[in-house]
């Protein structure tokens, strides 16, 4: 049996050496796995193919597409990508996800609390790798009888808003807001990222009930989520599009982004930065920062400062975790 070659293919699912993949838009998943040229060449990864590559590559003449024997050759060139530095092995980098449409961080409104610096960094890597971005606020519903948390919802959204970012408000309980997120989902491929506990996949649900996606309350002891997606799966929406749901993630390393090339990633403090004094300044420290003078003017918000120092610092993420 000669080899059946096979081309544009979608990585929708990777565990372990294994990965699913299918013919956008057709359904038809099987499974593959890499070749030993691409393993090699992929050796600082955890996941030298991911979900949203397009890949090409055979079947094995001993077997055939029902048998499941299929090998991935080549990854396509990418459009897009996110990427982040393992935070537990340090020569390490994850690809999040490929060739996105849209990007979308999840908060939550009342708890789990999402620190400053991780919300930046999932950000900034955003813009340097052509992702676009939109957070979305979810459990807007437990405002109602979490009152406490309202002052801090809003100075969030407040916060991303004046940096130049869409902030949408959303409950994956009652419903309130899916419609217009639904409507924007449609025909793209798109990522829900964020802490565990902030509800991806309940809103996943939500927009597509038939995803019977698994779900878990937050810990009541530590206010922290519990992971229930263990890995990045691309799925199917019915009125059209796809969402790759993550697992939550509990470290964002920055890769490949030098301390010069950083503010450009923080849209207000790259504006802000042309009336510096000197053409080179990182803006930690140096005389007539244009930069500080607007974060003491409130021009710019001083968490986003913050976490653009503590980039600066620690690039690699390792001083704070989830």
């Amino acid at each position: 049996m000669e080899q059946q070659v096979f081309q544009n293919a979608t990585v929708i699912k990777q565990t372990g050496s294994l990965y699913r993949l299918t013919f956008l838009p057709a359904w038809d998943p099987f499974t593959a796995v890499l070749s030993g040229k691409l393993r090699l060449k992929g050796d600082n990864l955890t996941n030298p193919a991911a979900v949203g590559d397009r890949v090409n590559g055979y079947w094995q003449p001993a077997g055939d597409r029902q048998a499941n024997h299929a090998i991935i050759t080549e990854i396509q060139p990418r459009k897009n990508y996110l990427i982040r530095k393992s935070v537990n092995l340090s020569r390490q980098a994850h690809i999040i996800a490929a060739n996105i449409d849209w990007a979308y961080i999840l908060l939550s409104a009342t708890e789990p609390w999402t620190p400053f610096p991780f919300i930046d960094r999932f950000l900034v890597t955003c813009q340097a790798y052509r992702v676009p971005v939109t957070l979305i606020l979810n459990k807007i519903d437990e405002l109602q009888w979490a009152a406490d948390y309202a002052p801090q919802a809003e100075h969030v959204k407040k916060i991303y808003e004046k940096a130049g970012y869409s902030v949408m408000e959303v409950s994956a309980k009652t419903g309130e807001g899916t419609a217009h997120l639904a409507g924007r989902l449609k025909d793209k491929i798109s990522l829900f990222s964020g802490i565990s506990g902030v509800g991806k996949s309940s809103l996943a649900n939500k927009l597509d009930p038939s995803l019977d996606l698994k779900t878990a309350p937050i810990s009541t002891a530590h206010l922290t989520g519990k992971h229930t997606t263990t890995f990045y799966e691309m799925h199917p929406l019915q009125n059209g599009g796809y969402i790759i749901d993550s697992p939550g993630i509990r470290g964002f390393g920055l890769l490949e982004i030098t301390k010069e090339e950083l503010s450009h990633y923080f849209p207000e403090i790259f504006a802000a930065s042309a009336s510096c004094r000197f053409n080179g300044c990182l803006h930690a420290g140096e005389p007539d920062c244009a930069v500080r003078e607007a974060v003491e003017k409130g021009l710019i918000s001083a968490e986003r400062y913050q976490s653009y120092l503590k980039m600066l610092e620690d690039p690699d993420g390792g001083k704070y975790r989830t």
